[in-house]
């Protein structure tokens, strides 16, 4: 067996337990979406929720998310050290940040009231303005702790992605939504109907706040459980910063930590705007997660096992596996997020209708969630697209390049909302965010180029043309499937739905997979196949 058919087994192999573990982690985090649309729908207090949310949000994503800065910092500064130094650097960190954080905390509980002036001008030009305004202040003072919560879970992630722990790496998040889904449980149980209310809204918004610091904190409980029995660090407090894992490590996380910052600071963007759009915060939440749940899945497949690859074949002598790694990556990103999005905008709204449309969640909302979510189907393949060159940066520890480029495009992200959020509305401010990543997309591509002595963009671009348009094929033929199915059947029970799903989506996914086959791909014939023989061995 030659060494790329073996990576190739081994990245299949860690693919298949991450697949089943992210998406076992998604489905609970789409019913808890659907818990909280049942809830309250569209309105007042899941836009407090957005708003509150928006910082501690920022920093679990900025800090704690899986592929973040903090993950990515300590995968590839740990990946080139021996096991033994592994704790001592892993607690050390965890004492620096962990201090740093908690005064952030004390920040957010103090300045709760101005932070949501901040992140929500548009409240005073809403209806319900002033409630929602209230109640986010609530929540953003219980949610407070997150902050010092998030840079833990980051550096627990980066910990347990080098242990080779990727089944509990991705499956932490469900803890999360199940505590909040019980939350939410434990409220309609005491409430009745009565949950929806106005008078019982600023306790539901506490409830949602509350299951979400809770959840945090169980995600962070396990990740130390699990570090300490694979001898990767306790809570121990450690003071030796000068160590050199600790400089390796703050080299690659500062920028790279600002790099994604300016992307959450497109994300206030957008929320700026949105606020001036009555129910657009609530809408952009029920579509990103729509959204979130297989672009999350796939995310994790691809660039969880790639990190370290790249991170091994950083030196020039490495270079032109390098670049087949990276090509894998980016046919596999195209591959699965190509046909994927295709799909959302094909299905956008029976999709949305069969996941949400129940309780409190209407048919205005329903129509509201599908425009949005036909917009973020454009913008699937080059989101991930983005984060698989981000990724190839950080491992030629280089976080200085996506920084800039990020810096960029934050005036892009401003102008481009501005101009489309008054024609478009909600999905304008998507529509901005797709314009932005394509721009870094490409401004990647360039440096990376120049970077590592040439890319073979003809080899690189072919395919990717192909797969886009397979994709193009296969939505029209899903879209036009539905049509019919809807003109025969009705599109009003459930049970019509979910079939006229299955079958407009399964036309699609077959015909892109018949124009797929003959192009006779080698990156996505050697990881099916290794899929394939792995879940029929087991």
């Amino acid at each position: 067996m030659t060494q790329e058919q073996k990576t190739s087994r081994s990245f299949a192999g860690i693919a298949g337990i991450i697949a089943v573990a992210t998406l076992i982690s998604k489905f609970f985090g789409l019913v808890r979406e659907q818990a909280i649309a049942a809830a309250f729908g569209a309105g007042g207090v899941v836009d407090a929720y957005n708003f509150a949310y928006m910082i501690p949000s920022f920093l679990l994503i900025l800090l704690g998310g899986v592929n973040g800065p903090f993950h990515s910092a300590i995968v590839s500064v740990l990946a080139r050290r021996k096991q033994e130094e592994a704790a001592p650097l892993v607690e050390t960190m965890t004492t620096l940040v962990g201090g740093l954080l908690l005064l952030v905390t004390i920040f957010l509980v103090i300045f709760a009231p101005n932070l949501i002036d901040l992140v929500a001008p548009g409240l005073d030009t809403v209806r319900d303005g002033a409630f929602i305004k209230e109640s986010a202040i609530v929540q953003l003072r219980i949610m407070a702790p997150m902050a010092v919560l998030a840079g833990l879970i980051g550096i627990g992630f980066g910990t347990l992605n080098t242990a080779n722990q990727y089944w509990l790496l991705s499956l932490s998040p469900l803890f999360s939504s199940i505590i909040l889904i019980l939350g939410l449980g434990v409220l309609a149980l005491q409430l009745g109907s009565k949950i929806s209310s106005p008078e019982y809204a600023i306790l539901g918004g506490m409830v949602l706040a509350g299951g979400t610091l809770a959840g945090a904190f169980l995600q962070w409980l396990i990740q130390q459980i699990a570090q300490a029995r694979a001898g990767l660090g306790t809570l121990r407090l450690r003071f030796n910063f000068k160590q050199p894992g600790v400089s390796d490590v703050l080299k690659i996380m500062g920028p790279a930590t600002f790099s994604s910052g300016m992307l959450q600071i497109n994300l206030y963007t957008d929320m700026y705007f949105a606020s001036f759009i009555p129910s657009a915060p609530s809408g952009l939440r029920y579509s990103n997660i729509l959204v979130q749940t297989p672009l999350g899945i796939i995310s994790n497949i691809i660039l969880l096992p790639l990190l370290p690859i790249f991170s091994r074949l950083a030196a020039p002598e490495n270079w032109t596996e390098l670049k087949l790694r990276i090509r894998q990556g980016f046919i596999l990103t195209a591959f699965t997020m190509l046909p994927m999005g295709a799909l959302m905008m094909a299905l956008s709204d029976p999709i949305v209708r069969v996941v949400y449309e129940r309780g409190a969640f209407n048919q205005t909302d329903s129509a509201l969630v599908s425009s949005i979510l036909v917009a973020s189907g454009l913008g699937m393949f080059v989101y991930l697209g983005r984060d698989v060159l981000v990724r190839v940066f950080y491992a030629l520890g280089d976080g200085q390049t996506p920084f800039r480029v990020s810096m960029i495009n934050i005036i892009f992200n401003a102008l481009l909302d501005w101009i489309l959020f008054k024609p478009f509305g909600a999905p304008g401010l998507v529509l901005a965010t797709v314009g932005v990543n394509f721009i870094s997309l490409l401004m990647l591509l360039w440096l990376l180029d120049r970077r590592l002595d040439g890319l073979r963009w003809r080899e690189w671009s072919l395919p990717i043309l192909g797969l886009a348009t397979a994709s193009l094929v296969g939505g029209g033929a899903s879209y036009g499937t539905l049509e019919v199915l809807q003109k025969f059947l009705g599109e009003d029970a459930l049970q019509i739905q979910l079939v006229q799903i299955s079958i407009a989506g399964l036309v699609g996914i077959g015909v892109f997979a018949v124009i797929v086959a003959m192009m006779k791909l080698p990156e996505i014939e050697i990881f099916v196949s290794r899929l394939r023989e792995r879940f029929l061995r087991r």
